[in-house]
């Protein structure tokens, strides 16, 4: 793990030594590629990794001089989510080595826990500074509260320099989380579940970003990373307190409120909006893609994918519910085994006529009287 004390001295290029230095060696490379910006020879080239590109100004007639800029996407923004990728890594170790071990160190939890408490804490920091992000981009949107804007003069090839620059920090975030399975020697057994979704970002995503359909995705994401940061908070502080569940409760209302939003509006968007549009030629050049198989395909993806999320969320209330109900049968036997003594204590407090109480000690007889 990269800025963190070493006790041993792996052989180098080894794959503890990877490990142990990657936060190091990423930082490496991202310090080449903003050198790079030094020299006129190589500035052409290091400013591809670290500036937005596809820049497309025009000027408004009706005002004057005013002019709007906006952004397309092209391959040269490969470069930069790749240098982000690195910005992203470096942040992951510094998050990992400065909060989230110090905190640890203090909880003394078990591997397991240890384990998901590290995923929930970088995936918390991760979730609310997305969430403040969209949230402020979608305070200056309109379709936020007109709806038909979201298929309203498709393609929208056109973006802003804020809304870009979100996107390609999300691909870019999401695609880091893949060396970050092996930096991080992530658990066999969390691998695949932690594949799963990381996955789904990436597919869901990009899609949104290269269909033009980033209009949509913003405005689905925002509230999915509101209901992800309530789950992962809430792990948080039951992992340093298990009497503190209250969390749990919120956000599983929210993540049914937040599957039907998504279906909603995904419905309008593919079934309604962008069926009945008068633009419904397949042009790459132009950036549109609304065709009958690619509304088809995108709506039965995030179907499908709200499906698989309730289907996750329904088996963990269920064991979550069996959990309680486990917890709860065995004091009750407790109890009462407690209040009620047994038949042999009660057959040997009563043996040869006389009744011992609970201390061992029985009676006094009483004297006979005299006649």
């Amino acid at each position: 793990m990269g800025l963190r004390k070493k006790s041993k001295n792996p052989a180098v290029f080894s794959h503890e030594f990877v490990i142990q230095n990657h936060a190091d060696i990423v930082s490496c490379v991202a310090m080449v590629i903003l050198l790079g910006l030094m020299f006129e020879v190589t500035a052409k080239f290091a400013i591809m990794f670290i500036t937005v590109q596809y820049n497309v100004t025009y000027i408004n007639i009706d005002e004057g001089t005013d002019s709007i800029s906006f952004y397309e996407y092209g391959f040269k923004d490969l470069a930069t989510i790749f240098f982000y990728m690195l910005i992203a890594i470096i942040l992951h170790a510094v998050i990992q080595e400065y909060i989230l071990d110090k905190i640890n160190r203090r909880l003394h939890l078990s591997k397991t826990k240890h384990s998901k408490f590290n995923e929930s804490g970088q995936l918390a920091f991760f979730y609310l500074l997305s969430f403040i992000w969209g949230g402020s981009i979608l305070t200056g949107e309109k379709f936020t509260t007109d709806p038909t804007l979201l298929w309203e003069r498709y393609p929208h090839a056109h973006m802003f320099f804020q809304v870009k620059f979100f996107y390609i920090c999300q691909i870019a975030y999401w695609l880091h989380a893949l060396p970050e399975l092996y930096f991080q020697k992530v658990r066999k057994e969390d691998i695949a579940r932690q594949l799963y979704y990381i996955c789904l970002y990436i597919f869901h995503v990009t899609g949104a970003y290269i269909l033009n359909l980033h209009r949509l995705g913003l405005i689905l994401l925002v509230p999915h990373y509101l209901v992800e940061l309530l789950f992962h908070a809430s792990r948080l502080f039951y992992f340093s307190d298990e009497n503190k569940q209250k969390g749990f409760t919120l956000w599983a209302l929210l993540f049914v409120m937040a599957r039907l939003l998504t279906l909603t509006l995904s419905v309008l968007t593919f079934g309604f909006g962008l069926a009945r549009a008068e633009n419904q030629d397949f042009s790459v050049a132009n950036g549109n893609f609304n065709t009958l198989t690619v509304r088809i395909s995108c709506l039965a993806a995030i179907c499908l994918t709200q499906a698989w999320m309730m289907w996750k969320f329904i088996n963990f209330q269920l064991k979550k519910w069996r959990e309680h109900t486990q917890n709860q049968i065995p004091r009750k036997k407790v109890t009462n085994t407690k209040n009620k003594p047994s038949k042999k204590e009660h057959k040997a407090n009563a043996s040869n006529g006389t009744v011992k109480t609970e201390s061992g000690t029985s009676p006094r007889a009483r004297k006979a009287k005299a006649s």
